[in-house]
């Protein structure tokens, strides 16, 4: 776990820039140029591209909620020609995208290959953006998942249904172990909490628990994380019914820790 990544070979960065009260925005970087995922709000993220001379050539967003989306217009303003990339089925939300896109399309950005995952079910036009592995690349798979899978957890169920969110959760699941998940929101610590209240005995828990605790103490990120790590620890993704999901996601809405 940490907060940013830097592959050298690659010159490719991701970067970590926690806003409000506990949304990441990421910055995808190369060289001089900039894509920013999911920007809330826009005077932090403008102030860290200009003090590294960036150039903002494109936005993603996976949703349209307004802790996602705030930011964007005024981002837009100082960077013109940047393209937004949204899902077509939200264009009404998100007016000012540039490019739709819906699930299961391919695009190409900074030279790297980008799948689109239909991943509805926190809202029903959400989706996430899924970097495989370049080729002679020692570069781990990414995906940016929005508020769907978070670490130890999954996104609200507002729009869609218990069966969306355990399809979309299957989806990401089936991305391969190494795959590095920038999720939007820094939960780790509470999902833990919650997951280790159910299951006091599970010793990954409890010893993800303890190591998220000690990272927030020293006001560290837990993010990124992997779907490996997922896979071991995380209540949602280890589900195996959509009644379990729907079950699990009923107790943490109303788990008061």
């Amino acid at each position: 776990m940490q907060s940013g990544m830097f592959l050298e070979k690659n010159t490719y960065k991701i970067h970590a820039i926690p806003v409000l009260k506990d949304n990441i925005v990421w910055v995808w970087i190369i060289g001089k140029e900039a894509v920013v995922i999911d920007p809330s709000i826009s005077e932090p993220v403008k102030a860290w591209l200009q003090h590294r001379d960036l150039k903002l050539i494109a936005i993603l967003q996976t949703h349209h909620h307004e802790d996602h989306i705030g930011g964007s217009p005024d981002l837009l303003k100082e960077w013109p020609a940047a393209e937004v990339f949204a899902c077509k089925r939200d264009l009404q939300r998100i007016p000012f995208q540039t490019y739709s896109i819906d699930s299961e399309e391919k695009f190409s950005l900074m030279g790297q290959e980008i799948k689109v995952l239909g991943i509805a079910a926190h809202t029903n036009s959400h989706i996430a953006y899924y970097l495989p592995k370049a080729k002679e690349s020692d570069q781990n798979p990414s995906v940016f998942c929005g508020d769907t899978l978070f670490a130890a957890g999954c996104g609200r169920i507002f729009e869609g249904t218990a069966e969306d969110m355990f399809k979309a959760l299957q989806k990401l699941n089936k991305l391969p172990g190494e795959t590095e998940v920038f999720c939007a929101h820094e939960y780790t610590e509470s999902n833990l909490r919650w997951a280790n209240s159910l299951y006091p005995e599970d010793f990954k828990i409890k010893a993800r628990l303890d190591a998220v605790i000690k990272l927030r103490e020293k006001g560290q990120l837990s993010l990124p994380t992997t779907i490996s790590e997922e896979r071991e620890t995380n209540l949602f993704l280890k589900a195996t019914t959509i009644e379990e999901l729907a079950s699990l996601r009923l107790h943490k809405d109303n788990w008061k820790p």
